[in-house]
């Protein structure tokens, strides 16, 4: 029986095979514990219907994983170094799809529609470099792509920002944001010392579970998503001062505060302290202003 890949006899092995040094600027972090690998595929209640998109997949170790409990994964990998190392790596896997590509760039819509069933049920589940994670995770959000959950790993910071309810010193635009498509909770957290090289900080792993509407309904998504990031500019202002600001050209501070008034949110409060649906209520007036 062949030995999982996320050994750390095993990674150092398939490494020193190709040569491969490890790129900085790729966020490259290779996981070398099988039980966390493990108890990433269970946090995505996979089955053997299901598809599966991953990001990122270095050398196989987590698509090793995902692939003997699901019907078909399609990883995308930006380093050409690691093209033929996977090709060895997952070579027992024949429903296993290496994309040569930046996810960033790619049109994931397109490769669902090519490689899945229109009926199948579709998980993201990624091991994410910590430098890019925020556009990654806003890109397959916001695509809006028939998916049922998102499950990354991804710097514990981050996930507890992206997890955080209001009154909390985690909580800001980034939470509502990803909160307006999915449910988000941080399932549990990956210690520094299970991978190769060893990052600075801790991990933990995110499960967003798509929505199939959004919890507040607002007249364009845009303007809401900019009342949001303008309320959170400068976290120690207050909710008034922080969208007169932005509203410097168009709208009085007198105006600012009236509205405020009546939508019965206190001028003196802080962005931190107000709800997703006192964010809609709030931005529908000031659109329809």
């Amino acid at each position: 029986m062949e030995k999982d890949i996320a050994t750390p006899n095993k990674t150092k092995s398939i490494l020193e095979k190709y040569g491969f040094s490890f790129k900085k600027s790729l966020g490259q972090n290779f996981l070398i514990d099988t039980n966390v690998l493990k108890r990433i595929v269970q946090a995505a209640d996979l089955n053997e219907s299901s598809g599966v998109i991953e990001i990122g997949p270095g050398i196989g170790a987590l698509t090793e994983q995902l692939a003997k409990v699901s019907n078909k994964v399609i990883a995308f990998e930006i380093d050409q170094r690691l093209i033929p190392i996977l090709k060895d790596t997952l070579s027992n896997y024949h429903h296993v799809k290496v994309i040569h590509s930046d996810v960033l760039k790619a049109n994931l819509s397109e490769t669902v529609k090519e490689e899945f069933d229109s009926e199948q049920d579709i998980s993201i589940v990624a091991n994410l470099p910590y430098y890019v994670t925020t556009p990654i995770l806003m890109k397959l959000l916001e695509e809006k792509l028939p998916i049922r959950t998102i499950v990354v790993m991804i710097q514990k910071e981050v996930a507890e920002r992206i997890a955080a309810k209001p009154n909390s010193k985690d909580y800001g635009s980034l939470s509502i944001a990803a909160q307006y498509y999915a449910h988000a909770e941080t399932v549990f957290t990956v210690p520094k010392t299970v991978f190769v090289p060893q990052p600075n900080v801790d991990s933990a792993i995110l499960r967003l579970t798509i929505r199939n509407e959004p919890p507040v309904q607002v007249s364009n998504e845009q303007f809401f998503f900019e009342i949001v990031r303008a309320s959170f500019a400068q976290r120690r202002k207050t909710i008034l001062n922080n969208l007169t600001h932005h509203f410097e050209d168009k709208m009085s501070k007198g105006d600012i505060e009236q509205i405020l008034n009546d939508v019965e949110i206190e001028p003196r409060r802080r962005g931190e302290s107000l709800s997703m649906d006192e964010f809609a209520i709030l931005a529908e007036k000031l659109y329809h202003y």
